[in-house]
């Protein structure tokens, strides 16, 4: 499927730790969405790296990423927060887990604040970049925004 990405240059990321690196990463995917760069917060996804989010399909590749991060935007999703509350490695591979806030505005011009976890799995292929990034809302969110 992939193989091991060696390179001679030296990368300054490479002598942070990976927890670091990827922390950052993470809050580069959410300062992206937040300023509505969506094709930026997409780059930082394989291509072939798949986004899962509630209630919606799942998006596969770069392009279909891009696509629903910019419908969840236009639906009125934004001030996106991550906490990395764990990030686990091996090699090329890591996980991240952590728990996101996010304000959704609806049509009345009411906001509701969303939260729930994530997680997310890592590969570096050069720079660290997503395979999987799968979201679940807490119950009491949903309940709220439902009613």
């Amino acid at each position: 499927m992939y193989q091991p990405y060696s390179n001679t240059k030296v990368d300054s990321r490479s002598l942070r730790s990976v927890e670091s690196q990827i922390r950052d990463l993470s809050q580069d995917l959410a300062m992206s969405f937040n300023t509505g760069n969506f094709d930026q917060a997409a780059a930082l996804f394989s291509k072939d790296g798949v986004l899962m989010a509630p209630f919606q399909e799942t998006a596969h590749g770069q392009k279909q990423v891009e696509n629903l991060l910019r419908r969840l935007g236009d639906a009125g999703y934004s001030d996106l927060r991550l906490e990395t509350t764990r990030v686990e490695h091996s090699g090329d591979m890591a996980m991240e887990i952590g728990r996101f806030t996010v304000i959704l505005r609806q049509e009345d011009g009411k906001s509701v604040s969303d939260s729930g976890s994530y997680i997310k799995v890592w590969r570096r292929l050069g720079a660290w970049l997503i395979l999987a990034d799968c979201w679940n809302r807490t119950a009491k969110a949903a309940v709220e925004q439902a009613a």
